[in-house]
């Protein structure tokens, strides 16, 4: 959800063509389309997510990456433990708004789980914003 917010926000921004938003999860199995219930959502909001799949962290889309954000400490972990030199551009999507926490995967609880992670993480891309874009 939190790549097609992002995207979303760039297209109305009209900067889609000047910056690129792309997830990838580590421990996701590739190839698997978002839940119903995160194309549902971001649906209600007018982003269609439906083409989306899922696919698993390089150390390829890392290296092409200014900014990579996870969710979760264990993410933030996974990852620097086989990728140490992304060090510094590896943030929490928590510390956009200068905090320091996991934003809990909403995955098998009710629709109204996911509406409460979207907007959320539309909080978050908000406060974080000058960041995602670079400033």
């Amino acid at each position: 959800m939190a790549e097609g917010l992002i995207a979303a926000r760039l297209a109305a921004e009209g900067r889609q063509s000047r910056l690129a938003v792309s997830s990838a999860g580590t421990w996701a199995r590739a190839g698997e389309p978002a839940t119903d219930k995160a194309v549902a959502t971001l649906a209600e909001r007018g982003i269609d997510i439906r083409a989306h799949r899922s696919r698993e962290v390089t150390a390829e889309l890392l290296d092409e990456a200014d900014l990579v954000l996870v969710m979760t400490a264990g993410h933030r972990e996974a990852i620097l433990a086989e990728h140490p030199r992304t060090a510094d551009k590896l943030r929490l999507m928590s510390e956009l708004a200068d905090e320091t926490w996991d934003l809990a995967d909403p995955v098998s609880q009710p629709i109204e789980a996911y509406r409460a992670t979207a907007t959320l993480l539309d909080r978050l891309i908000d406060l974080g914003w000058p960041r995602i874009l670079g400033g």
